[in-house]
């Protein structure tokens, strides 16, 4: 088994800057606290240093989805008995971003939601959460029905020539992947409806909405793809790898490798 290795802010702020992380860069972050091993500050220290790496004029996010505000029968509540499925359906809070917590999004996400500064999207199960210079805008009008598509917070940091930022995760947590699943034509793409808890006027609403069906399974594969054909900067950092990657890049390649593999 590894040593846990300790990790210092300084070493967060070394690593950023190798990898190319700077000043008014605007990055979609993907983050496992545990995986570097033991950080002196905790989540706290990582959402420091990536403010201060990026300065001003650059702009975080990250995901802060709740995605048990989904229907229990696909799955979302596989822990529970299907007699309590309508029950949940019945009493599950509507979604408030002030106050609605993340779903295993990692302890960073769950802080960097309450920020100070940060604004979140209003998608009662697939929200994000920004704190910079175009927060507001990449969370703004996150329509129930488009996800991850044009005009999401995901392509509007395409729009943006943003920039993807994975802290200890692989390519399955990479949700700008997502984009290329709306843009790819392939042969099993379909949509499905969903169900969230929402307030609507103030009173909560069981909300059926349709959208893109994804499940992210070869998300892996076409990371491990991309690598291979792009140079991505990585360094060690405490246990675990980071790695920085133009999002164009990803999702123009995903794009191509979908409707190339999928389906064959």
């Amino acid at each position: 088994m590894e040593e846990r290795k300790l990790v210092l802010k300084k070493d967060i702020l070394k690593a950023l800057q190798y990898v190319g992380l700077g000043e008014g860069q605007t990055v979609m972050v993907h983050t496992s606290l545990s995986s570097l091993g033991f950080v002196c500050g905790g989540a706290q220290v990582i959402i420091e240093a990536l403010l201060e790496t990026v300065g001003n004029k650059g702009t975080i996010m990250m995901p802060t989805q709740s995605w048990k505000n989904l229907d229990p029968e696909p799955g979302v509540h596989w822990e529970e008995p299907q007699e309590w499925w309508q029950t949940i359906r019945d009493n599950w809070p509507a979604y408030d971003k002030r106050i609605t917590p993340t779903n295993t999004m990692g302890a960073v996400a769950e802080m960097f939601r309450s920020w100070q500064g940060a604004c979140r999207s209003d998608h009662p199960a697939r929200s994000v959460a920004a704190v910079g210079k175009y927060a507001e805008y990449l969370t703004e009008n996150h329509d129930l029905s488009n996800i991850f598509g044009e005009g999401s917070p995901i392509g509007k940091l395409y729009e943006l020539d943003g920039y993807v930022l994975l802290i200890g995760v692989g390519y399955e947590k990479n949700t700008s992947i997502h984009l290329a699943d709306v843009r790819a034509n392939y042969p099993e793409k379909h949509n499905v409806t969903e169900h969230s808890a929402v307030l609507e006027n103030g009173i909560r609403v069981w909300k059926a909405y349709d959208t893109l069906y994804v499940d992210g399974e070869d998300f892996t594969e076409i990371g491990d793809a991309f690598e291979h054909m792009n140079k991505v900067k990585k360094v060690t950092l405490g246990n675990a790898v980071i790695k920085l990657m133009k999002q164009r890049e990803l999702v123009d390649f995903a794009v191509g490798w979908i409707e190339e593999n999928r389906g064959k």
